[in-house]
């Protein structure tokens, strides 16, 4: 007698192997992840966003390293809640929340002068937070919220953070950016998009910014023993899609997530190029890049243009009232 398998038992079969497919390939595409397990013992590193994302997941890491860890970020309650769950964790007590509000230059100078106040020197510096095509609004200065959190809050905070990192040396800073820099512009005649705001071109030009940014504070601290690399982590599932408008829908939240699903990083894939500025040791003297999946990558139009990189520092200097490096 033939035994026959019931035809359920095929497309089971068929369904079983199309799932665990595609979860290799989204793994694959997702990136190896970073396999350096270097100790960062009594390191101080400082990570903004913290609380959530890719900021939460390299959190968690450098805290697994035995690193202290200051969370910078806006939300107190939300960071609390991550800070407990990473020291349950890693077992590391030098975890520590304190309120950063990038779109505040105000919060910005307080958030500096505690940290100053509590920790003597600074090795890593994260420049994680950031906010993607939301509607129209400015930060408490007036400057448009992308370019102000994304750029001109990070390039406040770098600068007042400069003295403690040189005297901490070698350290590191990692800017993260995304691929979208490549069809940013730099509105030379109307940067705060006072005129005509869109918000995937404003976003556009906060991450071109943030290379701009990245390659011009590498010239300003060569012989420091301080270096500062851009990092675009990938497309990651993180709360900063929440602004888009199909998001704003169920069923276009649905409809987005079952298309892009196999393409869209988790946030620790997302963080492990990030982990990779910022520890390892044959990035020791590499300054002035762009990192992507773990590997430098050339940039190429507005973002290599040196001259609009020097004109982009002195109008953020003017914008923050910050005329030293």
């Amino acid at each position: 007698m033939r035994f026959s398998v019931p035809k359920p038992f095929h497309y089971y079969a068929l369904g079983v192997t199309v799932v665990g497919g595609g979860y290799l390939i989204k793994d694959y595409l997702g990136g190896d992840m970073y396999k350096n397990q270097d100790k960062l013992t009594n390191k101080v590193a400082i990570v903004t966003g913290a609380n959530t994302g890719i900021g939460r997941e390299v959190t968690r890491n450098l805290a697994k390293r035995e690193a202290k860890v200051i969370m910078a970020c806006r939300d107190m309650d939300k960071c609390e809640i991550a800070r407990r769950e990473i020291v349950f964790e890693s077992k590391n007590k030098y975890v520590y929340c304190r309120k950063c509000d990038l779109a505040s230059q105000e919060s910005i100078r307080a958030f500096v002068d505690q940290f100053k106040k509590e920790h003597s020197e600074l090795h890593l510096l994260i420049n994680n937070a950031g906010v993607m095509r939301c509607p129209k609004s400015y930060t408490k200065e007036g400057i448009e919220l992308q370019f102000g959190v994304n750029h001109i809050g990070h390039f406040l905070l770098t600068n007042l953070l400069l003295d403690v990192l040189k005297d901490s040396a070698p350290a590191r800073i990692i800017n993260l950016t995304s691929n979208v820099h490549k069809r940013g512009k730099i509105k030379l005649k109307d940067l705060n998009n006072d005129k005509d705001y869109e918000p995937g071109a404003a976003y556009a030009q906060s991450k071109l910014a943030n290379i701009l940014f990245t390659k011009e504070l590498a010239n300003k601290l060569k012989g420091t023993g301080v270096t500062v690399n851009a990092v675009y982590p990938g497309i990651v599932r993180t709360d900063i899609t929440r602004h888009m408008g199909i998001y704003q829908y169920y069923l276009g939240r649905l409809l987005v997530n079952s298309i892009m699903w196999i393409f869209i990083k988790p946030p620790i894939k997302g963080a492990q190029t990030v982990l990779f500025a910022a520890i390892d040791p044959s990035l020791e003297d590499v300054t002035g890049a762009y990192l992507v999946n773990n590997k430098i990558k050339e940039v190429t139009g507005e973002a290599g243009d040196d001259r609009l990189a020097k004109w982009l520092w002195a109008v953020s200097e003017k914008w923050t009232k910050l005329n030293y490096v």
